[in-house]
């Protein structure tokens, strides 16, 4: 079983944002030296508790920092860009890092509506177009043909892997109409988790890319000592998903002492709904519970993000998992 890793790029109160990515550029090194098989970043915008914007920039930083480990998106959010800057940006990197360069692709703006505008104001794309968007995308990668005037270099003929993302039915659909590998957000929005795999496993057409379904669930890994820490760990992004449903984002919480114990009945339920995939507890524990998201999806391989407010508490648990994965 492969777990790859998810690098939010958080950044904690108390550090700054060099801070945050001279953290990114370790980590990955040590994920490396454990044996992950690849670590990916995600867009964000206008959010001060995330780092991670310039997405193939950090990457760049990353696999020039770093020999084996596939380095990706997860993802790059279509609607924000024209594909042949994607298919430029990702051309670059694997002219650079041969054969370990992914790109994953989201349909959601991931930002507000303001934030969106200003990325993309002169275009009057929406995430209506991002089928159309995808396939032009997949068209950069390809060898150029005689005829063709309009091509990505670097890009042409480098074949980046693209996987679709997604947390509903939508992207599910166009992964299987294409015969694309799709990753589930399910560490953050697990609601429709089971009917997406369904749906993208039954409705699959094999491709250039694929012959056979291929499904990456995402969930959070929080392991420590104990389950008394690693809960204790967990708090910071408990606080962190319940100061963005209140309209306070922020700098990414340290720990609180029995947080979720004191919250009104409304706002455990908003973890429950929004935290479910997550494997929280002792390596013993964490175990049992990624078996038990294994057996309910069958996934083909796990991606784990790990948002714990400490850097040496977030390597540690990284280890932790990646016993675990050896024995799983």
């Amino acid at each position: 079983m492969k777990i790859s890793v998810l690098d939010l790029c958080m950044v904690s109160a108390g550090s700054t944002v060099t801070d945050t990515l001279e953290n990114t550029i370790e980590l990955a090194k040590e994920l490396e030296k454990l044996g992950f098989p690849r670590i990916w970043y995600a867009e964000h915008h206008n959010m001060t508790g995330i780092a991670s914007a310039a997405t193939s920039v950090i990457m760049g930083q990353v696999a020039a920092a770093t020999s084996t480990i596939r380095v990706g998106s997860g993802g790059v959010m279509l609607p924000n860009h024209a594909p042949l800057v994607i298919a430029e940006q990702f051309g670059t990197l694997e002219a650079l890092y041969p054969g370990r360069i992914e790109l994953g692709v989201g349909r959601a703006p991931g930002t507000d509506q303001m934030t969106a505008h200003a990325l993309r104001r002169h275009l009057t794309g929406s995430v209506d177009d991002f089928p159309r968007d995808v396939v032009e995308l997949l068209n950069y990668f390809k060898p150029v043909e005689e005829s063709q005037r309009l091509r990505a270099v670097p890009g042409a003929g480098l074949g980046v892997p693209v996987w679709i993302l997604g947390s509903s039915l939508f992207g599910a659909q166009l992964a299987a109409i294409l015969g694309l590998p799709y990753a589930f957000a399910s560490h953050f929005a697990p609601a429709e988790l089971d009917q997406a795999l369904h749906v993208y496993r039954e409705r699959f057409q094999p491709s250039e890319y694929l012959d056979k379904p291929r499904a990456m669930v995402a969930f959070n890994a929080i392991v420590a000592p104990t389950d008394e820490e690693a809960n204790y760990l967990f708090s910071s992004l408990q606080q962190s998903f319940i100061n963005l449903r209140t309209g306070e984002p922020g700098l990414f919480p340290a720990p609180a002492e029995g947080y979720a114990d004191n919250l009104p009945p409304q706002y455990k339920m908003v973890l429950e709904q929004t935290l479910s995939c997550s494997a929280v507890g002792s390596p013993d524990t964490v175990k049992q519970q990624i078996r038990a998201l294994l057996e309910r999806t069958k996934a083909d391989e796990l991606i784990a993000a790990a948002p714990i407010h400490n850097p040496e508490k977030r390597l540690q648990s990284f280890r932790f998992l990646a016993d675990i994965m050896a024995d799983l």
